[in-house]
C-alpha cells in the first residue's frame, strides 16, 4: 500500500522560504519519477515539479522555476521541497505524488504565503 506523508507546510510572509518533505512507504521509491503538485482554494491540482528516480534530472512549471529546488534521497525513501521567495498565489495544499495528475498523492501539507 502506497503511504506518502507531507511535512512543513505553514504560513509564512511573502519572499519567505518552507522546506518541505515528503515519507514514504510501501512501494519501491527508488525505481519511481516523483512529483510535487499544488491545490489551490477552488482550483483544480496544478503539477508543480518533479525529479527523475536517481535525482540527477528536475523539472518545473515556469510558475516556480528558479524558486523552488525539487530533491530526494533514496536511502531515507523521502522528497523534498525548497521553495524559496514565496509569492501568494503559491498558497495552496502541496501533495506529493506518484504520477503527475496526482492521481496517487498523500494528504497534502497546506502552505499559506500572507503579510
Amino acid at each position: 500500500q502506497v503511504q506518502l506523508v507531507e511535512s512543513g507546510g505553514g504560513l509564512v510572509q511573502p519572499g519567505g522560504s518552507l522546506r518541505l518533505s515528503c515519507a514514504t512507504a510501501g512501494f519501491a521509491f527508488r525505481n519511481f519519477r516523483m512529483y510535487w503538485v499544488r491545490q489551490a482554494p477552488g482550483k483544480g491540482i496544478e503539477w508543480v515539479s518533479n525529479i527523475t528516480i536517481d535525482g540527477t534530472t528536475t523539472f518545473y512549471a515556469e510558475s516556480v522555476k528558479g524558486r523552488f529546488v525539487i530533491s530526494r534521497d533514496n536511502a531515507r525513501n523521502e522528497l523534498y521541497l525548497q521553495m524559496n521567495r514565496l509569492k501568494p498565489e503559491d498558497t495552496a495544499v502541496y501533495h506529493c505524488a506518484i504520477d503527475p495528475r496526482g492521481d496517487v498523492r498523500g494528504q497534502g501539507t497546506q502552505v499559506t504565503v500572507a503579510s
